[in-house]
């Protein structure tokens, strides 16, 4: 039976190349989300100031090392950003070209839900295969009908402020974990409870070519980075924080 696979996603591998070397520590440094709990967990890596450069899931890969799922497209500058922040540490950063990522549009045996929305389908990942089937096109449609965003094409690359990417309702933000890059910002954001605008998927009729991110004429839809008061139809769980915006 063909497996379906996400062939515009990677697996980046972090792992110690020393005895008692950290990894999770090293990453819980740098990215939004909590890597030391419970795993797969979406998260961001930030500018200093808060804007997002990279957003991923983090799975578990054994006992001591993490895989990072992100854009194959972006996953070589990711490698050297980590990689910036590595310093003398015993870690070895690259991606794991033997793994892919794998996914179905409801929840099944083996898959993990995925960490924003349980409405988005189970993934997994495992060895590539010859009899994979790419299902991006339909992961692409399935996620945009649920007005999620991800990616670079959709966020921009220090374009976004991780909360405007409704990083705090999809759960790819601790408030709790202590520091990281860009905290600063995005925990003032969310103590003040005011983030002025966010992304949004909107009908490509009436999307506005001034603030479009990406647009999707197959599916007549567009990703609008938009003040909150133009949001007018929200996906059901982003209503109530338009509410409090």
């Amino acid at each position: 039976m063909s497996n379906p696979r996400l062939f515009d996603r990677a697996l980046v591998r972090l792992s110690p190349t020393a005895p008692g070397e950290d990894v999770a520590a090293f990453l819980q440094g740098l990215v939004t989300n909590d890597v030391q709990g419970p795993l797969p967990v979406w998260a961001g890596l930030l500018t200093p100031q808060g804007k997002a450069l990279f957003d991923f899931i983090v799975w578990p890969d054994g006992t001591d090392a993490l895989l990072i799922d992100c854009e194959a497209a972006v996953a070589e500058a990711l490698v050297k950003r980590l990689s910036l922040y590595r310093l003398r540490r015993k870690i070895a950063i690259a991606i794991a070209p033997e793994l892919g990522v794998y996914w179905e549009g409801h929840m099944g045996d083996g898959g993990a839900a995925d960490p924003r929305l349980g409405a988005l389908g189970q993934r997994w990942i495992g060895h590539v295969g010859d009899d994979d089937v790419g299902v991006d096109a339909q992961w692409r449609e399935h996620r945009l009908k649920l007005g999620v965003a991800e990616g670079q094409a959709e966020l921009g690359s220090d374009q976004t402020l991780w909360l405007e990417a409704n990083a705090a309702e999809l759960h790819g933000v601790s408030f709790t974990k202590g520091c990281y890059v860009g905290q600063e910002n995005t925990a003032r954001m969310n103590w003040r409870q005011k983030v002025n605008r966010r992304l949004a998927v909107v009908p490509l009729a009436q999307s506005d070519p001034a603030r479009q991110r990406a647009a999707y004429p197959d599916l007549g839809l567009a990703v609008d980075h938009l003040r909150v008061e133009a949001i007018t139809h929200p996906p059901h769980w982003l209503a109530d924080a338009l509410k409090a915006d």
